[in-house]
């Protein structure tokens, strides 16, 4: 079994001390960075861009994971990859061509990953799964932090699990919404090896963000 990981999402830190947040959070243990970047067309939301990305690569030197909500993405690619993303994932419903786009993202060197919605099969992704390094399994529809799990999810980290093992694949089976202490280890069990979390992070236990990492990684 791979380590479990956790990837805390700045999506729930305080946005006028970013830079701060980060430190707390790589002092706390996190394993990366989630960075949620939305676009306000793919989904109903706006967050950062390539500018604040680059000056937040000042602040830590842990992996920058960059989840694109953005579409059409291809084209915004390669301004992530110099702004310092280290991880780079995309929807197939962000773009013309799901093989090119995950490509291009290997030609930058930087890590790839394929994000699947609630309502998005596995299927989907088929063509790319021996190309990828990580596949995140939303667990809400994205948009907003701090929306509830969604436990019909738990199904389709088992079967990708599956589907993995049964193809000897290597890729990180990571989720993303509404992670907290319980449902934690439900998605740990089904398979997944990388959370992402943010409001349990930053606010749970008055904000005590190493016991809240920690406790996150117990099965």
């Amino acid at each position: 079994m791979k380590k479990i990981q956790i990837s805390p999402s700045i999506l729930s830190a305080d946005f006028s001390q970013l830079g701060n947040e980060i430190k707390r959070l790589e002092e706390g243990g996190a394993d990366m960075i989630h960075v949620d970047v939305m676009d306000g067309h793919f989904v109903p939301n706006l967050t950062i861009g390539p500018p604040v990305i680059k000056r937040l690569r000042n602040y830590t030197k842990l992996p920058f994971d960059v989840h694109l909500m953005i579409s059409p993405v291809h084209k915004y690619i390669e301004n992530y990859a110099d702004a310092g993303a280290d991880i780079i994932t995309i929807h197939p419903e962000a773009t013309d061509n799901l093989i090119n786009s995950v490509n291009l993202i290997k030609k930058l060197n930087k890590k790839v990953g394929v994000s699947l919605n609630p309502d998005t099969k596995i299927n989907t992704i088929d063509n790319v799964l021996d190309k990828v390094d990580l596949v995140l399994i939303m667990s809400v529809f994205p948009g907003f932090g701090g929306q509830k799990f969604m436990p019909k999810v738990v199904e389709k980290i088992k079967t990708l699990k599956k589907i993995k093992e049964e193809k000897k694949l290597n890729f990180d089976i990571e989720v993303d919404g509404g992670i907290n202490f319980e449902n934690s280890k439900i998605v740990i069990e089904a398979g997944a090896n990388i959370l992402v979390s943010g409001t349990t992070i930053f606010k749970e236990n008055n904000g005590d963000i190493k016991k809240n990492i920690d406790s996150l990684k117990l099965v």
